[in-house]
């Protein structure tokens, strides 16, 4: 790791208050004590108030209440930063949404007041368009999760469930999940004591308590499997069957992890639980080969209806 690279990996690690005993932090960046100590002199230098405890239970500590130096960015870049960012945590870049809800946390803490206000004023004024139709997520909201998750802070807020009535909920943030057209939040629900995940656009009043809390083993492999595991569980509206005349890896790759797909004849069989009927018909458009819908009888008019308003459209 560059000396640059591990400053940044200290300067990170620092910023979430934690004490951080100087063993630890030595072992996280892979570095000597003797070198560790050098590093937490250049960050002082640039500014920054780091504490130190000395002896053989020695660490460091950012300290609480201190400003952080300005990230020293010109106008252009501030708004390169931002368009850059926001446009990946809504999506636009695959597999970026989260890292980059992250980054975006973290840049816009150390900005100077003046392009912080910038930053703001093109999120506020922008319209973002959510493929597929799914819901918008307010940035703000995004940010506040990905700090707590990051801080190890517990967070309250009021939770509308699918067909139930608001409720408050204590939890420990474990991770923010992005998920086709949906955020989940993972963490621990105190008063039920038990995981959960939780849809981000069903989350309201968010409360950062400013407290620690220990993180709990997860029983999944990753936040990203807890969360299919969960959506699996759910029972969908709509059981679709769809014989396609094309080959299956050509389905496999517009229905990704949505459906299943099977060699079925001179094709495949595609099969999706769904509670929307327009996610399939999406899917089945942009294949650009034959199809026989099985079932649902409703995918059948649904099909119909939007065949029959293109022909309209094509005169």
């Amino acid at each position: 790791m560059s000396t640059s690279a591990r400053m940044l990996r200290l300067l990170s690690l620092l910023q979430t208050h934690r004490y951080w005993p100087g063993e630890e932090l030595a072992a996280r960046l892979e570095v000597s004590g003797r070198t560790l100590r050098r590093d937490i002199e250049r960050l002082r230098e640039l500014g920054y108030a780091v504490d130190a405890v000395r002896g053989v239970a020695g660490g460091y500590q950012l300290r609480a209440g201190g400003s952080l130096p300005p990230l020293l960015l010109e106008d252009e870049e501030a708004v390169a930063i931002a368009v850059g960012l926001h446009q990946a945590a809504n999506g636009s870049v695959a597999g970026m949404e989260e890292t980059s809800v992250q980054a975006l946390t973290k840049v816009a803490a150390l900005m100077p007041p003046r392009l912080r206000r910038q930053m703001d004023a093109l999120r506020s004024q922008t319209d973002n368009l959510v493929w597929g139709g799914g819901p918008v997520i307010d940035p703000s909201l995004l940010t506040t999760l990905a700090q707590v998750c990051r801080d190890d802070e517990p967070l309250h807020f009021t939770y509308t469930a699918r067909d139930a009535d608001p409720t408050e909920r204590r939890v420990e943030p474990y991770r923010l999940v992005s998920l086709g057209r949906r955020w989940y939040l993972v963490a621990y629900d105190r008063d039920r004591q038990d995981w959960r995940s939780f849809r981000v656009d069903r989350i309201a009043d968010p409360r950062a308590t400013g407290q620690r809390y220990r993180r709990r083993e997860l029983p999944a492999p990753d936040a990203l499997a807890f969360v299919q595991s969960g959506i699996r569980r759910i029972p969908q509206r709509y059981d679709v069957r769809v014989r396609v005349a094309a080959a299956p890896e050509v389905v496999a790759r517009a229905v990704g992890r949505w459906g299943d797909v099977t060699p079925y004849d001179d094709g495949c069989l595609l099969e999706m639980s769904v509670d929307d009927l327009q996610w399939p018909v999406m899917v089945l458009a942009q294949l650009g080969a034959d199809f026989t819908v099985e079932s649902p009888a409703e995918l059948v008019a649904t099909v119909f209806e939007v065949s029959a308003r293109f022909a309209r459209a094509a005169g």
